[in-house]
C-alpha cells in the first residue's frame, strides 16, 4: 500500500469515529440544556431584600426540581465575584459559601426545598442594587445544572458612622485574615451567622459547659451510669466545628496494683466527637461510664478538655470540669441475739443484746434500735454514730406487757441517717414468750415471828425452813448443855456423900 493510501485510510477511520461519538455528545448537551431550565432558583416570596451596613440578615432561597428525575448530592453556592470585589456587597468571612441539599425528589409537593444564607453587608457597599448569581451543582461536578441571578439592595452607611468605622479599619477592625491555618478553604455550610469568628471582629468563640445530667440521677459506686454534658457556643456570630472532647477522671487507690481512674468508659475510649455547634447554639454530648467499686462517698471532679475550630479552621483549645457525687451503699450485719431469760412473766423484764458490724465504707449517723411486738412494751434505744469498719452495741431491757400463746415474734428496726440526712431502715426478728405472773406464797414473815400475807415474789417457804432448822439446832445445843450440867451436879453430890461417909468412919474409931 502506498503512503498516500495509508494516509487516506487513517483520515477515513477518524471520520468514522467522530461520526459515532458526535451524536452521543449532542444528545448529552441537549439533555443538559433541557435540565438547565428545569431546576429553578428563586428568592422566597420573590422578595428583594434590603440590607443595612453591618446588619446580619438571612437570605432564603427556594430550589425546585422540574427535571422529572430525582436529583441527589446537590449543593448551592453564590458567585462571590472572584477578583471583582465590587460585585460582592457582603463581608467575606468564608472563601466559599455553600449549602448542601442532598436529594431533591421529582414528585410534586416534594420537589421543592428551602435553604438560607446569612450575610452581613459591607460598610462600603453603598446604596445600590446588586445582582448575585446563585448556581446549583450535582455531585462533584464543577459545571452547574442551573444558575439564576437574584437581586439585593444595599444602603450606604451614615457619614458619622463612616468616620468612626474608618478609625476602626485603621485598627484592623474590619480587616480580613487571608490565612485560615490550613490548605483547605473555609466553607460556610449554614446553621449560624456568617459574620462571627476571630477573622472578622477579633473575637474568639467560646464553648462552655452549662450543666450535666446523670442517668440514674444518683451514681452508686460499682455501677454504670450515662453522663450527658450540656454545651453552649457563646459566640453570637461564629459557628464552631470539628469538635473533640476528652474526659479525664482522677486516679483513686493507694495500692499500685488496684489504683485506677474513678470513672472508666464501659466501651470504647474517653473521647467524644461532635460535628459542630451553630452560633449562640447549644448541644449535648453523652458517654456511659462505670464508677469504681471502692470509691468513697464524696464528689469526684472530671476534667473535660475541648478542641475545636472556628469559622476559618483556626484551632482553639479549652477545658472545663464537672463534679459528680458518688454514693456508697450502706453494708452492715447483726450478730446473734443474746436473750436472758427466754421467757418472762407479765411485768418481768428480758435483756436483749446484739452487735452491729458496719462493713461498708460510709458512716452511719444517729443509729437507733426500736423493739416492737406482741406481748411487750415498745422500746427504743439510741446507738449513736457508727464509723465505717466499727462495731455498735445494742442493749435493751424489754418488759412483758401481756401474755402470749407460746413464743411471739419481736421485731427490731434499725434506723440510721446518711451524710445528707436521709433516713434508712432495716429489720431483724427474734422470739420471746410472756407468761402469766404467779405468786409463790400469800404469806410472809413479819418481825415478831407472826406469819402474815407475804408480798408477791418473796421466798417465804425457804425462809421458814431455815428458821426451823436454826431453832432445832439451838434447842439441841440447849438440851445437851442442860444434860451435861445435871450430870455434873449428880457427880458432885456423890463426891460429897463419899466425903461425909469417910469423916464419920474416922470419928467412930477409938
Amino acid at each position: 500500500m502506498t503512503k498516500s493510501r495509508r494516509v487516506m485510510a487513517v483520515i477515513v477511520a477518524a471520520l468514522l469515529i467522530v461520526a459515532m461519538i458526535l451524536p452521543g455528545l449532542v444528545v448529552k448537551a441537549e439533555a443538559a440544556e433541557g435540565e438547565a431550565g428545569k431546576v429553578t432558583i428563586e428568592s422566597k416570596d420573590n422578595k428583594t431584600l434590603q440590607y443595612k451596613p453591618g446588619e446580619s440578615q438571612k437570605w432564603t432561597l427556594v430550589i425546585t426540581n422540574k427535571t422529572g428525575r430525582d436529583l441527589s448530592n446537590l449543593s448551592v453556592s453564590p458567585d462571590m465575584g472572584g477578583e471583582n470585589a465590587d460585585a460582592w456587597p457582603f463581608k467575606t468571612d468564608y472563601q466559599k459559601y455553600e449549602q448542601k441539599i442532598g436529594t431533591l425528589p421529582k414528585e410534586d409537593g416534594k420537589n421543592k426545598i428551602e435553604i438560607s444564607f446569612d450575610f452581613v453587608q459591607r460598610d462600603d457597599a453603598g446604596t445600590r442594587r446588586y445582582a448575585i448569581p446563585f448556581s446549583v451543582y450535582e455531585g462533584d461536578s464543577d459545571k452547574s445544572i442551573a444558575t439564576n441571578k437574584l437581586y439585593v439592595n444595599t444602603t450606604e452607611k451614615p457619614q458619622a458612622d463612616n468616620s468612626q468605622n474608618q478609625g476602626d479599619n485603621g485598627n484592623g477592625g474590619d480587616a480580613m485574615t487571608a490565612s485560615v491555618g490550613n490548605d483547605e478553604p473555609a466553607v460556610y455550610s449554614g446553621g449560624g451567622s456568617g459574620s462571627g469568628g476571630s477573622s472578622s471582629d477579633g473575637s474568639v468563640p467560646r464553648v462552655i459547659v452549662t450543666g450535666f445530667d446523670t442517668n440514674p440521677a444518683e451514681v452508686h459506686a460499682g455501677s454504670d451510669f450515662t453522663l450527658t454534658i450540656h454545651l453552649k457556643n457563646t459566640s453570637k456570630k461564629t459557628k464552631v466545628q470539628n469538635m473533640l472532647f476528652e474526659l479525664e477522671a482522677p486516679t483513686e487507690g493507694t495500692d499500685e496494683q488496684t489504683s485506677a481512674p474513678a470513672f472508666l468508659p464501659t466501651s470504647g475510649s474517653n473521647s467524644i466527637y461532635l460535628d459542630g455547634i451553630k452560633a449562640d447554639g447549644t448541644a449535648d454530648i453523652s458517654i456511659t461510664l462505670n464508677a469504681k467499686a471502692d470509691l468513697l462517698q464524696k464528689p469526684y471532679s472530671i476534667n473535660l478538655s475541648m478542641k475545636y475550630e472556628d469559622s476559618q479552621a483556626t484551632q482553639i483549645d479549652s477545658s472545663s470540669s464537672i463534679s459528680i457525687p458518688v454514693k456508697q451503699d450502706a453494708r452492715f450485719e447483726f450478730s446473734e441475739f443474746e436473750i436472758s431469760p427466754q421467757t418472762i412473766e407479765v411485768g418481768g423484764e428480758a435483756n436483749v443484746m446484739c452487735s452491729l458490724y458496719n462493713l461498708g465504707r460510709i458512716k452511719l449517723y444517729n443509729a437507733k434500735a426500736r423493739f416492737e411486738g406482741n406481748g411487750i412494751k415498745k422500746q427504743e434505744i439510741f446507738i449513736g454514730n457508727v464509723e465505717a469498719g466499727a462495731t455498735g452495741s445494742i442493749d435493751a431491757m424489754l418488759e412483758g406487757e401481756k401474755v402470749t400463746n407460746g413464743n411471739s415474734k419481736i421485731t427490731m428496726t434499725l434506723s440510721y441517717e446518711d451524710e445528707s440526712g436521709n433516713i434508712s431502715e432495716t429489720t431483724k426478728d427474734f422470739e420471746l414468750e410472756v407468761t402469766e405472773a404467779v405468786d409463790d406464797s400469800d404469806m410472809y414473815m413479819n418481825t415478831d415471828g407472826d406469819v402474815d400475807a407475804g408480798s408477791s415474789g418473796f421466798p417465804v417457804v425457804p425462809v421458814v425452813v431455815v428458821i426451823v432448822i436454826i431453832a432445832g439446832v439451838v434447842a439441841a445445843v440447849v438440851f445437851v448443855k442442860k444434860k451435861k450440867k445435871k450430870q455434873m451436879l449428880n457427880e458432885e453430890e456423890e463426891l460429897l456423900d463419899e466425903l461425909d461417909r469417910s469423916s464419920e468412919d474416922e470419928r467412930e474409931q477409938p
